[in-house]
């Protein structure tokens, strides 16, 4: 099975792009990149763009970007995906950088773009703003969390990190614990995007830096029990929730399956299972989210 490696970028709807650019430079610090009359792209490093911004008339995620290993054949990855009745298009030179892609929806609706390579980009991390490392993952509200699971896990091979009881799946595409994060919900839309930050002082001080720039925590900090990352939650312009994090669990050899130990871990060593609906799960710290979180 031919597998994506990592999450590449996310695309995003906004009814005010001016104020979207402002937040994602000026507060997050990713580095304006490109810009067009009706689109933003923005850059974290090594790629041309980790988040895209484009003028519409509502606030939505509407695009997910993924890479496949180099020597993937994309061809042979198109007939994968096509032998699960999905229809597949292939496009020439669709964004900077990217010489060819292929696009196709899951079952919610997002459209998913699978790129093999892409012309390196020198780009400096940026000098101001929070500056995380990297887009980490992507969280999902769905109607069925079981047929959301298994597209990702059957058409792109995901792997499953762990689950919370049967509603709550996180999957994994790299080392990282989770990339993609789905929950059962009356309806499908995008509950966070998540960057990765350096560590608990890099966590720290963008928590000062957003509480100085008027942006006040929903949830956080705290220590996930899922995960087991420290994160903080909130909100950007267009009211879509942000998650910063650092210390994300990491299973760095698949053949081993157990996740890299860490004083924490209650388990050892800690694999992928199924956990109960229990606090902990949610945050070891002890602090629940506001009620309406998971909404």
């Amino acid at each position: 099975m031919i597998r994506v490696r990592r999450i590449a970028h996310a695309d995003f709807d906004t009814p005010d792009l001016e104020r979207q650019v402002d937040y994602y430079t000026e507060i997050l610090g990713l580095t304006l990149v490109a810009k067009e009359k009706d689109a933003a792209y923005l850059a974290n490093t090594n790629d041309h763009h980790s988040v895209v911004l484009r003028r519409a008339s509502e606030a939505r995620c509407v695009r997910l970007a993924f890479q496949t290993a180099p020597d993937a054949d994309l061809a042979a990855f198109k007939k994968q995906v096509e032998s699960h009745g999905i229809k597949v298009e292939s496009k020439k030179d669709p964004e900077p950088t990217i010489p060819e892609m292929l696009t196709f929806e899951d079952t919610k609706g997002t459209i998913m773009e699978v790129f093999r390579e892409r012309e390196p980009v020198a780009q400096r991390f940026g000098e101001k703003g929070i500056v995380p490392l990297k887009l980490g993952h992507v969280a999902f509200n769905v109607v069925d969390v079981k047929k959301a699971s298994d597209f990702y896990c059957d058409v792109l091979g995901f792997r499953v990190s762990d689950w919370m009881a049967d509603f709550f799946v996180f999957l994994r595409c790299s080392p990282d614990h989770h990339t993609i994060n789905l929950v059962d919900s009356k309806r499908s839309k995008m509950h966070h995007i998540a960057f990765e930050l350096r560590n608990w002082g890099h966590l720290q001080t963008a928590c000062d830096f957003l509480a100085t720039k008027g942006y006040p925590l929903i949830w956080g900090p705290g220590r996930h029990g899922i995960g087991h990352n420290l994160f903080a939650y909130h909100r950007n312009p267009d009211g879509q929730i942000v998650e910063l994090f650092a210390e994300l669990d990491r299973i760095n050899d698949e053949d081993l399956g157990y996740f890299e130990p860490r004083p924490w871990h209650k388990d050892r060593p800690q694999k992928p299972k199924v956990w109960a609906k229990d606090p902990s799960a949610s945050n070891i710290w002890g602090i629940m989210p506001p009620a309406d979180f998971l909404d």
